[in-house]
């Protein structure tokens, strides 16, 4: 009888260790993720101009600043869009066909009524202060 009883102890540690051995793979899942930066179509033919103007009403670097760079970078025409936080100055490239220094106003006031620019130049060579 005592043997009975070992064998059935044996069979149940071995069974309990068995089942407890939880050795699962880890899942790999693959995710495509949209780029924010599409590939624009340049006009090669273009005349690009550069322009610069203070953006004042900007409280944060990522909720403002990015936010309007991204509107301005997103425009048909815009080769490039920098918003400067620290120095409240947007630096934008653009196609004088596509778009005009009232069209980037209209898009920096756009995304919020509390956003003002001024300074509004015409410039050869962004600024580096």
């Amino acid at each position: 009888m005592s043997a009975l009883k070992n064998i059935i102890a044996i069979v149940m540690v071995v069974s309990i260790t068995m089942s407890c051995k939880n050795e699962t793979k880890p899942e790999v899942k693959t995710i495509e993720v949209a780029t924010e930066t599409a590939t624009k179509e340049l006009d090669p033919n273009a005349t690009y101009a550069k322009a610069e103007f203070t953006i004042d009403g900007m409280t944060c670097a990522i909720g403002c600043a990015r936010t309007i760079e991204k509107k301005i970078a997103k425009m048909e025409g815009v080769k490039s869009a920098i918003v400067d936080f620290d120095r409240k100055l947007a630096m934008v490239e653009y196609n004088n066909a596509k778009v005009t220094p009232t069209s980037l106003e209209e898009t920096v006031t756009k995304v919020a009524d509390i956003y003002k620019v001024s300074d509004m130049k015409t410039v050869e060579g962004f600024s580096t202060k």
